[in-house]
């Protein structure tokens, strides 16, 4: 089925993603966290996908095991820089073969350790160009895009990127799920500004818990979104202190959902960073197993 169906439903959509392991770790320790986080009842699962496909292989293996095997829905993640298009029509075919039909289509980051890499002379310039591909090679894909409520961080003005993200929405896609975020006041701003320029898809919230100080702030670094002070003021506090720092990422991560399906979002989507144990906990705490098949 199409993931966007799901939004139909009056309840709160649960979704979570992973990330493949690293090409020198195997592949079978996330198929363990995904066992434990099955226990969720997520209704579904995305994998993401390595800059320039590094992670390519990997993504559809892991996106069918979680399809055909574990019985749940997977949006395999599939980013175009640095692709052609015979290799993403591949990629789309294989996509098919292994009965996967929801695409999260994304530009992608510049890959890593490339000289003089030009975006200009790629195939595909931008999402939208990727999301028009997918549609002219099959009816039968879900799409969905990323938006940022904090705004892209290429991009100089808000209203430019939300502009962009329009023409996104118009070129096919079914739902956007966005960028993680720490203060819901963006994310409710954000949604009224959508309205305003017509893009009225579900627009689903992503939320990462701050488990780790360093990697946050990294995180936020390469994203560009921005931290509030009473977030900054528990990194701060607890930054030398993992357990704690947890802990009190798990707690805000909590409140912040909470707010979120008091509000009525479509549903939440967790970015796990593959933390079985920690996922659950905030799952636990806003009762999110409402969502139970």
């Amino acid at each position: 089925m199409k993931i966007v169906e799901m939004y139909e439903s009056k309840k709160p959509v649960l979704s979570l993603e992973i990330f493949p392991p690293k090409m020198d770790y195997p592949l079978e320790t996330v198929f363990k966290t995904l066992d434990e986080l099955k226990k969720l009842n997520p209704k579904y699962i995305s994998v993401t996908y390595g800059a320039g496909g590094s992670n390519r292989g990997r993504t559809v293996e892991i996106a069918s095991r979680i399809k055909n095997e574990y019985k749940i829905e997977s949006l395999a993640h599939l980013t175009s820089i640095g692709h052609s298009k015979e290799e993403v029509y591949s990629i789309l075919n294989e996509l098919l073969n292994e009965n996967i039909n929801n695409i999260m289509a994304l530009r992608g980051d510049i890959p890593g350790g490339v000289q003089e890499f030009d975006i200009k002379n790629q195939e595909y310039m931008y999402a939208s160009d990727l999301i028009k591909d997918i549609n002219k090679h099959s009816g039968d894909f879900g799409i969905a895009a990323a938006a940022h409520p904090d705004g892209h961080p290429e991009c100089s003005r808000l209203s430019y990127d939300l502009n962009n993200l329009k023409q996104k929405v118009d070129s096919g896609v079914d739902f956007l799920t966005t960028q993680l975020f720490f203060d819901n006041r963006i994310y409710y701003d954000f949604i009224e500004k959508c309205t305003q320029i017509g893009i009225n898809c579900p627009i689903v919230p992503g939320i990462m818990p701050v488990l780790n100080a360093k990697q946050i702030r990294r995180i936020i670094y390469l994203c560009g979104a921005s931290m509030p002070a009473k977030l900054l003021i528990l990194v701060d506090k607890y930054e030398n202190n993992p357990e704690d720092m947890q802990k009190a990422g798990i707690e805000y991560a909590s409140r912040q959902v909470e707010d979120l399906i008091k509000n009525g979002v479509p549903g939440v989507h967790l970015y796990t960073m593959n933390k079985s144990q920690q996922i659950a906990e905030i799952v636990q705490n806003v009762g999110l197993e409402i969502t139970t098949k």
